[in-house]
């Protein structure tokens, strides 16, 4: 825009210089978006934009011109540096327009001394959309997701369609789902980004639905979501005539799925990534867990968002960004058919075995770069020479795993297919890659210097005459020094006045006059030099400069035949990524396995749930690390046709809740295809996993801690089934004891008889126990401790049987309370134990505790006497002189001191 009258309000008054101007009507085409408008070497942002960037970046706030009377504000990033801005940008959850200069400055100074460079915005950088290295975490997926509605008809329920799309690697999957699972699939997909229509927001669970599934949430215009123009859209875009080719979508998931493509269009402004054609995806063909389970069971990262301490963090020993992603993929979407979960096993078991086969292909695989992401970039026009070359060196480390693997033939269904797809890698493209490039190359293409010498004959022909030019120049500067006698004279370039003669001021005299006016010609008079030209060096620097304009023309052009041949390829080399990936993993697990002792569970489709010897496998890892081990516990809750419930009560800190959670990740692993942490196990497949553990609130939509837990029971007891395995830690913990008692007790009653589903019950309220004896499939199961000394010992060992007491007071103790606090608590417990319970309000009466609570406030609370044994122990320790003992008094100290210590034991009982 050239033109500043063209402006539509008073923002065309005179004080908006042209350059102003521009960014003001560009910026009104992006309101939602941080304007990088590009000014040279920088990227400048200016007016609130500026403001917002330099508090989210901590770069100086300045200021440029005056904008209806007020200053400017400004700031800016160096274009070089771009990329670690936006990526700071985007993870505070900015969107980015990045606005380019579209012609050379030159170019316009052509149409008058006022006009400005061409610019327009070439892409939007929003977090579901990046493809940069630096951008992207290389081993998590980056998931950019839509949700369409339809609304339900009086009494029906709304039904929902999500598609997801990694536009990084061209990942685009689409799934069906009713209003109550919703929350559980945008759980399992983690969106970076995630897109709905503008109407949707009027609807508050689903924006809060929304808000807790992403950082990055979306409101769009409905055209986005037309449902009338998606078949069309989406033919359009994957440039086909129809999709009956792609599978049969209903009506709701082409709109979904047209939502993705009609975005990504808007963000890449036109160019199109290469994403695959949209597939369905059965929720029934995977295990069902919900968003609050995920949390819980801490999956794939802990309950304060770190990685570390994760489940995923435990398990993996990938060697690839791509084996990483679908490992942590698989993790979220567990496999509910036994015969898929079994290859998965038999590829694991195949790669435990062969020890030294595995080693190798783990070798290769760590060398082997992230192919479906580099072809991304390349196909956007936002690769370089190394994303070529990445290519090229997947493709060569895929034909070398799957000569690795010719012998392996027959090693079971997912091994067989992990060599197909490799064996069908274009290795034709891979040898013309490494014939083309360079050993050494550029990060941008346009810096040159990427084709290998004797790849182009015409490009070394022109490279030969740009580098003999430039010896031509040095030459040509030894002449000049001898024709004038002046040896500091020098050759020099810039981009304003191209190759110039550069003397010291005092040399002005002689070169001006006879004879050297004759050959010299004045160019420019500066402080500190004078600078002068010839025609011949005039000449040279046209021949030279044609020569690198050639080159360099020669060698984009050899980049873009790569690229297209590359893209052309694009499915092979996909695939071949993809199988990359898988082979990591499966290398990956039976790497676990052989380090961390895990054994193969038997999974079929029965309701069996045995597991002999079993470990948690995050809380295993860190006892080891600390120099301690872990206690192993069996757990059988299977049964013929219906599970069972384990009731399990024991002190805080015994374990219990480790006990439930290592279950229910058992499951999981087994379940993705995994060994797991046990001497045995045997699962039948779990169809939905819940996990009720953990005590949180929901302030923010007014619910208190008691009434998250309801919720999350009542999904439980409204959704699980004979096929479920649920873990319930505490329920009934937030309210009155005999409230919360009797919201367990019926609890219990129903997971029994109405959802049948194999069931671990962690509590608290021992009378629960008394429901073995009337419902056959509870069992009673307690964590073992030892008393001494007044402390209590923890075990960790689950065994038959129930606890009749929790120890709450040593746990107190152990927990540092004061002592006095300790031994109150001791007093109040034995007279409430005393009284059974029975007229309590006459019994707190006659405990000190209450009694003088009920006193006048004159009367002050009686201070516990001191302990004499504890001050003759004290007066003892006062009394030592440490540098003045010798071995032998020392040693009779210690036991002196020993044996006052044991007698305040004695007396605290």
């Amino acid at each position: 825009m050239t033109d500043v009258q063209a402006l539509p309000d008073d923002r065309t008054a005179d004080v908006a210089t042209p350059a102003m101007a521009q960014f003001i009507e560009i910026k009104a085409a992006n309101p939602d978006c941080l304007l990088f408008y590009r000014m040279g070497d920088f990227y400048e942002m200016f007016f609130e934009d500026a403001e917002v960037a330099s508090r989210a970046l901590g770069i100086t706030l300045t200021k440029r011109g005056k904008y209806r009377g007020e200053d400017i504000p400004l700031c800016g990033v160096p274009v070089h540096a771009a990329d670690d801005y936006l990526q700071r940008l985007i993870a505070l959850g900015h969107r980015v327009a990045v606005c380019e200069q579209m012609e050379d400055p030159a170019e316009a100074k052509k149409r008058g001394s006022k006009s400005v460079v061409r610019r327009d915005v070439v892409r939007l950088v929003t977090p579901g959309t990046l493809t940069e290295d630096n951008l992207l975490d290389a081993r998590r997926s980056n998931y950019l997701a839509a949700v369409a509605r339809q609304k339900g008809a009086e009494s029906a329920a709304d039904c929902f369609a999500v598609a997801w799309a990694d536009m990084s690697t061209g990942a685009f999957r689409l799934a069906e789902t009713g209003a109550a699972a919703l929350p559980a699939l945008l759980a399992r997909i983690e969106p970076r980004e995630l897109l709905a229509a503008d109407g949707l927001f009027d609807d508050d669970e689903l924006r809060r639905t929304f808000k807790a599934a992403s950082p990055a949430v979306v409101p769009l215009p409905r055209a986005f979501f037309d449902a009338a123009t998606a078949e069309h859209r989406l033919a359009d875009f994957f440039s086909v005539a129809s999709l009956d080719a792609f599978g049969s979508f209903t009506r709701l998931e082409l709109t979904a799925a047209a939502a993705i493509v009609a975005y990504v269009d808007k963000t890449q402004v036109g160019n199109r990534p290469p994403l695959d054609p949209p597939a369905r995806e059965s929720l029934g063909g995977a295990l069902a867990i919900d968003a609050a389970s995920r949390a819980n069971l801490e999956l794939s990262r802990t309950l304060s968002g770190e990685r570390r301490g994760s489940l995923l963090h435990a398990i993996d020993r990938t060697v690839s960004g791509a084996g990483a992603r679908l490992l942590a993929d698989r993790l979220a979407a567990p496999l509910a058919d036994p015969d898929a979960i079994r290859d998965r096993l038999d590829a694991v078991d195949f790669f435990l075995a062969e020890t030294t086969l595995r080693a190798r292909l783990r070798r290769d695989l760590a060398g082997a770069p992230d192919m479906a992401r580099a072809l991304t970039r390349v196909s956007l026009d936002r690769g370089g020479p190394r994303d070529l070359a990445a290519i090229a060196g997947g493709l060569k480390a895929a034909a070398q795993l799957a000569a690795d693997l010719r012998d392996a033939g027959g090693a079971g269904f997912e091994i067989d297919r992990i060599a197909q797809g490799l064996e069908a890698a274009p290795a034709e493209l891979a040898d013309r890659l490494i014939a083309a490039l360079d050993d050494e190359l550029p990060l941008l293409k346009r810096d040159g210097g990427f084709v290998r010498l004797g790849f182009r004959s015409d490009l070394d022909e022109s490279r030969a005459l740009r580098d003999q030019s430039r010896q031509v120049i040095a030459a040509l500067q030894q002449t000049y020094a001898e024709t004038t006698g002046i040896k500091s004279l020098k050759v020099k370039h810039n981009g304003v006045l191209g190759y110039f003669i550069e003397v010291a001021p005092n040399y002005a005299q002689a070169m001006t006059s006879e004879p050297l006016n004759r050959l010299f010609i004045h160019r420019q008079t500066l402080a500190g030099a004078m600078r002068f030209s010839t025609t011949e060096l005039s000449e040279l620097e046209g021949r030279i400069a044609s020569a690198a304009e050639r080159a360099l023309a020669i060698e984009l052009s050899v980049f873009a035949e790569l690229a297209r041949t590359a893209m052309e390829a694009g499915g092979a080399i996909k695939r071949a990524a993809d199988m990359l990936a898988a082979l990591d993993v499966a290398t990956a697990l039976a790497e676990l396995a052989a380090a961390e002792g895990y054994v193969r569970p038997r999974v079929d489709d029965s309701l069996t749930f045995r597991v002999d010897g079993g470990r948690h496998p995050v809380v295993e890892q860190m006892l080891r690390e600390e120099g301690g081990s872990f206690v192993a516990n069996g757990c059988d809750v299977g049964g013929e046709a219906a599970g069972k419930l384990w009731l399990v009560t024991g002190p805080n800190m015994a374990g219990k809740s480790t006990f439930l959670r290592q279950n229910a990740l058992i499951a999981v692993l087994a379940q993705i295809g995994s060994f797991v942490p046990a001497r045995s196990a045997h699962i039948g497949v779990v169809d939905r996993l819940f996990s009720r553990v953990g005590a949180a609130d929901d302030l923010a939509r007014g619910r208190s801690t008691f009434m998250v837990e309801m919720i999350e029971t009542a999904a439980i007891l409204n959704q699980a089934g004979p096929r479920s395995f649920v873990i319930l830690d505490e329920i009934g913990r937030g309210t009155a004891t005999y409230d919360g008692l009797s919201i367990a007790w019926a609890t219990i009653e129903h997971l029994h008889e109405a959802n049948r589903c194999r069931t671990l019950f962690a509590t608290h309220y021992h009378e629960l126990t008394a429901l073995s004896e009337r419902l056959p499939r509870v069992v009673n199961a307690t964590v073992k401790v030892k008393e001494w000394r007044g402390d209590v010992v923890f075990l960790h060992e689950i065994v038959p049987g129930s606890a009749d007491r929790s120890y709450g007071i040593q746990v107190a103790k152990l927990a540092g309370l004061p002592r006095p606090v300790i031994e109150r608590a001791r007093a109040v417990l034995s007279e409430l134990e005393k009284s059974g319970g029975n007229n309590a309000a006459s019994m707190l009466d006659d405990l000190p505790l209450f009694s003088l609570a009920r006193q006048p406030a004159a009367v002050a609370l009686v201070e516990t006497a001191p302990d004499p044994a504890e001050a003759e122990l004290l007066a003892a320790i006062d009394a030592l002189a440490p540098d003045e003992l010798s071995p032998r008094e020392a040693l009779e100290a210690v036991y002196r001191l020993k044996a006052l210590r044991a007698g305040i034991g004695r007396a605290n009982g």
